[in-house]
């Protein structure tokens, strides 16, 4: 784990290499996931069957891909009652944040004209749930709870299954959650069903969730034909220290995220030196402690960065051009220095908001851009599961007094269609 300064003359170029992070361009990959999903399209269940043999090395037929609600009351006797308590406990929290974030429809009415936007929800969205290095419960909850508080009415969920098997905490998190159908296919060639419809598994309107490279390319591919949430890329942490932070959190909560994948990015940023050696002590000791150490060595051997700023004030300026999937501010008086922050997926205030626990049970959405989208990206939402339809209606009257300006501007742009559409109310 480097250390880098700003009295060093290198330390803009490492700032500039860490903001160029989120640019990834891979026309191999782009090439293989356009062929699949194109095939996919075409031949619909065949190609799905034909692609899930290939991957996953799993031989199944169309009939036996969707899970049954046998399957899923068997996973609650399997999961441990702790974990499915930890679960409801997470879904609730989850709900009740999400709950807030509702709109409704409205309008306003003045001389004659009733302007306004209706809210609807989406009909149908796919959660796609990962099967690699991980199993992932909680992305289950912050992707399928916010569409059912949305109030969408068709929530899928489709997961691989190359161990043969769904691991029972997602199908428990799935029926917590209300997911409505379950399908036992993943890859590319479930995004490509997903958006296009086969004859087993019908196509939905939004596709939403985390995955591989092969799958944040198919997801990027197949927009237009459906909406997805974002182009997630490795999970990311910037920590923002002062001289008063204890060494052993920050390093806690850097290989938090970094046992995420072995491309996973975390940064410190302190103004002191002495800090920043501490933790970085710190960080090769609990390294060896951890379950996933070679994934987190890995991700803190390749992309962790000491960064030692002249000041607090550096320090905000550079955690805002890094514009991280999560920022903790581990300081005194951490909430006093909020404003300070403009770009980042998500803000942990203070020392005692550990990554850990706005990752499953704060409530928010741990669901972020990464890669510096945090400069125009949000976290998922209800928003995202609603469309926003306007809504005008004009009396006669109103319409009178809007006819010399509609014609004038409907001249100016040479379109004589508009200004009879005008005319014609009163010829």
């Amino acid at each position: 784990m480097k250390i880098v300064s700003w009295k060093e003359d290198g330390f803009s170029k490492v700032v500039e290499t860490v903001c160029q992070r989120g640019i990834q361009q891979n026309a191999q990959v782009e090439e293989s996931v356009r062929n699949i999903l194109n095939k996919v399209r075409r031949e619909g269940d065949k190609a799905v069957q034909r692609f899930t043999w290939q991957f996953d090395r799993i031989r199944t037929q169309p009939h036996q891909w969707r899970v049954s609600k046998t399957d899923v009351h068997e996973a609650y006797s399997v999961l441990p009652k702790a974990d499915v308590s930890a679960l409801k406990y997470a879904a609730r929290r989850i709900r009740a944040f999400h709950r807030r974030q509702r709109r409704s429809t409205w309008t306003y009415r003045k001389d004659g004209i009733q302007l306004g936007q209706m809210i609807t929800p989406l009909d149908a969205v796919g959660v796609y749930v990962p099967g690699g290095k991980a199993v992932y419960p909680s992305s289950v909850l912050m992707n399928a709870i916010p569409a059912k508080v949305a109030g969408v009415s068709r929530i899928v969920m489709c997961t691989p299954t190359p161990s043969g098997s769904i691991h029972p905490s997602l199908l428990v998190a799935a029926d917590i959650a209300g997911v409505d159908e379950i399908y036992r296919v993943g890859g590319v060639q479930a995004i490509g069903a997903l958006a296009f419809g086969t004859p087993s598994i019908p196509a939905v309107d939004k596709i939403v969730g985390p995955g591989n490279v092969y799958v944040a390319t198919a997801k990027r591919l197949v927009y237009g034909q459906v909406d997805i949430d974002m182009i997630a890329g490795p999970s990311e942490l910037l920590v923002l220290a002062d001289s008063t932070s204890n060494p052993n959190h920050v390093a806690a909560d850097l290989l938090c995220e970094a046992e995420h994948d072995e491309e996973a990015c975390v940064y410190l940023v302190t103004t002191s030196l002495a800090l920043a050696k501490r933790t970085v002590k710190e960080v090769n000791r609990q390294l060896g402690e951890l379950g996933r150490q070679k994934i987190a060595s890995h991700s803190i051997g390749r992309h962790a960065v000491v960064f030692v700023v002249k000041n607090l004030e550096e320090g905000f300026m550079l955690a805002n051009k890094i514009a991280p999937e999560h920022l903790s501010l581990n300081m005194e008086n951490a909430i006093n220095y909020l404003p300070r922050i403009r770009h980042a997926g998500a803000i942990f205030v203070g020392r005692y908001t550990p990554p850990s626990v706005a990752d499953y049970v704060a409530g928010p959405n741990h669901v972020l851009p990464t890669g510096g989208s945090a400069r125009f990206f949000s976290s998922l939402g209800v928003d995202e599961y609603v469309k926003r339809s306007n809504i005008v209606v004009y009396s006669q009257a109103a319409l009178l007094k809007a006819k010399r300006p509609v014609v004038r501007l409907a001249t100016l742009e040479g379109f004589d269609a508009h200004s009879q559409s005008m005319e014609s109310r009163w010829t």
